[in-house]
């Protein structure tokens, strides 16, 4: 059967469309992906279409070279490189829709197989690419981000694929892009926002990005999509603000000369806690990356601490302290880093808020052993906490601690603290 659809396809006869359309469903079957590209000369007659002069057979031919590229097989991905110098050249086509076809398919076989991708890159993948970002079409853009997104997954991706996006001039496009998605395109938007995430956690890029302003202006993003927010409104705006959480997050913490001036906005706390008040129900993913960020934010500058302090922001943290073990150490964390600054804002800390729940209400020796840290901190620069400690009955949950030797050894120093 698959054979009879192959001579269909090649006999070019007048129902020419009509074969490759009865092909392209079958290659919706994984197992004739496979008996298709083991045929001799399969892919070379499909590549032959893709440069038909008619729109239409050159259109079908896309459509089956799509479908060969969902196989999650290499062997299937790698039978499909004849096509790879074609799928580029349209790419600077004039059809909006075969543009897009050639783009996710280039893209699906990216994933699969390192032996296209370096087929690809000396091709000239990155420049073809870089060609297209200034593309009216949303469509187009959202399929340009996906193959990036794809590519800079890569293992080789920090030391082979990064370099040419740099060289490209890519950069500063995708983050016009993500910071413009309310307006321009959400979808784009998201996979850009991955694009630049998987580019910081390459490390090879960061300084480009801080130097092209992407701190203040990921964070004015942020302020702007908790603006469009409001609880059970927000469909869509999570996939957005997961990966935003996640570069301002990892470039915060790239950061060696102290935090960007530009940043220091009380509205990105707001912020924070107005997105994790609208979405942490439906999407309980986004308070662990909201608390990330706030602990990036609030490790080394006083006023995000401050902030947090004076916008009374406290409790609405410290709601978030059962929500899971991740996210009780980070809340910790952040208490810490407050803390850590000294006594004005311990004691700031001890007026605002009742200490966090003794350790018997806390699971896990990692946060434990940040709550100890807290009562340290609290204990040295604030007396008065550690009277109010002893007061409300808190010594006797330490007296009980039966955690690791070194936590119990903590406990008792911070028992003779009190």
């Amino acid at each position: 059967q698959v054979e009879e659809l192959l001579r269909g396809v090649q006999r070019g006869s007048a129902d020419r469309r009509g074969s490759l359309r009865r092909l392209r469903w079958a290659l919706q079957d994984k197992e004739t992906q496979h008996k298709f590209v083991r045929l001799e000369g399969s892919v070379r007659a499909l590549v032959g279409l893709l440069t038909s002069s008619q729109a239409h057979v050159q259109l079908e031919a896309a459509r089956c070279l799509h479908e060969l590229s969902h196989a999650t097989e290499p062997t299937v991905a790698e039978a499909c490189l004849p096509a790879t110098p074609y799928l580029l050249t349209y790419l600077s086509g004039h059809s909006v829709e075969f543009t897009e076809l050639c783009l996710y398919t280039l893209g699906n076989l990216v994933v699969e197989s390192e032996a296209v991708r370096k087929q690809l890159l000396p091709q000239g993948i990155i420049p073809a690419l870089a060609s297209c970002i200034q593309s009216p079409h949303e469509a187009v853009l959202e399929g340009l981000g996906y193959v990036l997104s794809q590519l800079l997954q890569a293992k080789e991706a920090p030391e082979d694929i990064v370099p040419l996006v740099l060289d490209s001039g890519l950069l500063q496009h995708m983050l016009r892009l993500v910071c413009s998605g309310l307006k321009s395109g959400i979808g784009a938007a998201v996979e850009f926002a991955w694009c630049l995430h998987y580019i910081v956690c390459s490390h090879v890029a960061n300084a480009a990005l801080l130097a092209l302003g992407a701190l203040p202006a990921l964070a004015s993003l942020l302020i702007d999509v908790a603006s469009e927010m409001s609880p059970g409104a927000a469909e869509g705006l999570e996939l957005l603000v997961c990966p935003v959480l996640r570069c301002l997050s990892n470039l915060l913490a790239e950061e060696t000369a102290g935090c960007d001036v530009r940043v220091l906005d009380e509205r990105l706390l707001v912020a924070l806690f107005l997105i994790l008040q609208c979405l942490f129900q439906e999407h309980p993913f986004i308070v662990q990356e909201s608390l990330w960020l706030l602990n990036n934010l609030t490790a080394d500058e006083p006023f995000f601490c401050s902030t947090l302090l004076a916008l009374d922001l406290l409790p609405a943290l410290l709601q978030l302290l059962p929500h899971s073990q991740t996210a009780s150490v980070l809340v910790l964390t952040v208490l810490c880093n407050i803390a850590e600054k000294g006594p004005a804002y311990c004691q700031e800390l001890h007026r605002r808020a009742a200490l966090p729940p003794p350790p018997g209400t806390l699971c896990g020796t990692e946060a434990l052993g940040q709550y100890l840290e807290l009562l340290h901190l609290l204990f040295l620069h604030c007396p008065e906490a550690a009277a109010d400690f002893v007061r409300q009955g808190g010594h006797e949950a330490l007296e009980q601690q039966q955690g690791s030797a070194e936590l119990a050894a903590r406990a008792q120093a911070l028992l003779h603290m009190a």
